[in-house]
């Protein structure tokens, strides 16, 4: 019987998703199942493997039950995952050791410390192409061995099986214990600060620096070709392809050329802009990174600026402050007011990623008086959003040497009009929203089509993309229009002397330290970003 599905598996932070995708790239079933988190310490953030293991074997096949398909019918599957979340489990039993520790913990701040300070630090950026983090796999893998009684000689005899969350997966769909194929893919690996990020393999020095046995890591493949056919969940399907969650939104995005960028915005934000065939290495905060890799085609890279807080600064809003019932009401009560009143919130919640790269940070609201509303809060927790993104764009066009023409956006805060009209005006550059919103899924799918041949290439991919509608930035002599939701509006140049939000100069990065002095006459921390070259807007008179 002829194929004609293709299967996509989002695990993300919060929850997991099984897609069904046709050949049109169209949305065909979705289920999906949230896990739990858990926090057992400040700055500990867990998540139970077997529980997300157990979820993916319900909703795959649930996923074809509702569509009324065979799994004879679906050609291949994908898995696109959260990053850097690290696992350990026996090899014999299958059984998760410990819970894993997810991306967003911070536990290993003092071991990270420890790991500066020696005198051969620099090799870790020289050969990953990643700073030294608390955000990266590998500390978190040394802590684990350190902390768990006899695991660093069990790793070393093979007994223990180190992954990320595809690794996982994949282990687990292909027979686990009964002969699961333990690989990982290149975004993932990358990730890691043990891969090479020229030779795109595991590296000794690495190895040796972090003191991690090499006999407990998986083989690291491409993005796309065949790792193995499932055993469980969906029997008989192949497996062939899996994608750190970024690198399949760039790929579902179909940002193949380089200079060409998306914008994740969910629970934390990831730019990701394609650089070509060669690591473009980082000196204003960015990160390098693989972007994706077709069997035995050359690598490609990419520059990543990872934001820690975004959406989750607007749960935030919702579940500790009680200002708002649901999270699209942010939107609604952010347009109660014209501005923010000179409020501005840095939300550095688990510290700041790029490009500060401070796990110290806490975060700060500042400019507040007797006149802030909620619905000026509200304005400022989008609006702390859009300014990290332009803190982001700005160091990459630095590293890059290229101005960021678009900006394609996916992710469920893309919903929100103000904010991505925020965004364009900020920038200031054009911000795309794709037809299909759920793009990690999609590049996922894509990158197991194409290596079965069910896409016949890049461009087949690229004909599949459609835009939809959405903000975007116009700009006329000295004026600028925008258009949001169909409703032009007109607001000032840059020299008008008109009242106008004004964005924070080097506002993150003042406020990146723990203790924060607040200096009378704030006005003067509180001017356009980077030297004015923002274009902002008047709300419509």
């Amino acid at each position: 019987m002829t194929a004609h599905y293709v299967m996509s598996v989002d695990q993300g932070t919060t929850s997991t998703r099984c897609i069904l995708f046709d050949q049109a790239g169209r949305l065909v079933s979705v289920t999906q199942r949230e896990h739990r988190q858990r926090y057992p310490k400040p700055g500990w953030v867990e998540h139970d493997a077997m529980e997300i293991w157990r979820n993916l074997e319900h909703i795959a096949p649930e996923a074809l039950a509702r569509a009324g398909v065979e799994p004879n019918r679906v050609a291949a599957l994908g898995i696109a995952s959260q990053r850097e979340t690290t696992i350990l489990w026996d090899r014999a039993t299958g059984t998760p050791i410990g819970r894993a520790v997810v991306w967003q913990d911070t536990r290993t701040d003092s071991l990270v410390e420890q790991f500066a300070a020696r005198a051969d630090a620099q090799l870790v950026p020289e050969r990953s192409g990643l700073p030294l983090a608390t955000y990266f796999s590998a500390p978190r893998l040394r802590w684990l061995l350190d902390h768990t009684p006899g695991l660093h000689e069990r790793a070393e005899r093979g007994e223990v099986l180190f992954g990320t969350m595809e690794c996982w997966l994949i282990w687990n769909l292909t027979g686990g214990p009964d002969g699961g194929v333990h690989v990982t893919d290149v975004t993932n690996a990358s990730r890691t600060l043990l891969m090479n990020i020229s030779t795109l393999k595991w590296d000794p020095e690495l190895l040796e620096f972090f003191g991690i046995p090499a006999a407990m890591l998986p083989e690291i493949r491409s993005n796309a070709e065949l790792y193995g056919t499932a055993a469980k969940a969906v029997p008989g399907v192949r497996i062939t392809a899996a994608l750190g969650d970024q690198q399949a939104a760039l790929f579902g995005q179909t940002c193949f050329g380089r200079g060409e960028a998306k914008c994740t915005y969910g629970t934390g934000s990831f730019l990701l802009l394609n650089t070509g065939g060669v690591p473009v290495r980082s000196s204003h905060g960015l990160l390098t990174t693989v972007g994706y890799r077709i069997g035995d085609e050359p690598a490609v890279y990419a520059l990543e600026g990872p934001i820690a807080v975004t959406g989750s600064l607007v749960q935030w809003f919702r579940d500790s402050l009680g200002l708002i019932s649901t999270a699209p009401e942010i939107e609604t009560l952010a347009r109660t007011v014209e501005d923010n009143g000179g409020c501005y919130i840095v939300p550095a919640f688990s510290g700041l990623f790029a490009p500060h790269w401070r796990s110290d940070a806490r975060g700060v609201i500042v400019g507040l008086t007797s006149y802030i509303t909620k619905g000026h809060l509200a304005r400022a927790v989008l609006e702390a959003t859009g300014w990290q993104t332009r803190e982001v764009v700005d160091a990459m066009n630095a590293d890059s040497g290229l101005h960021l023409s678009t900006l394609k956006v996916d992710g469920g805060m893309t919903s929100d009009n103000l904010l991505m009209q925020f965004i364009a005006d900020v920038l200031p550059a054009p911000v795309v929203r794709p037809m299909v919103a759920e793009t990690v899924s999609l590049g996922a799918a894509y990158a197991a089509g194409l290596a079965v041949g069910y896409w016949p290439d890049l461009e087949g991919l690229r004909r599949n993309w459609h835009r939809s509608g959405g903000p975007r930035c116009r700009r006329r002599g000295g004026r600028a229009s925008t258009r949001t939701g169909g409703a032009r509006s007109s607001g000032p140049s840059a020299g008008s002397g008109r009242r106008r939000s004004r964005g924070p100069e080097r506002l993150f990065g003042l406020f990146a330290a723990v203790h924060v002095t607040v200096v009378h006459g704030s006005s003067r921390l509180f001017t356009r970003a980077a030297h004015g070259r923002a274009v902002l807007f008047q709300p419509p008179a």
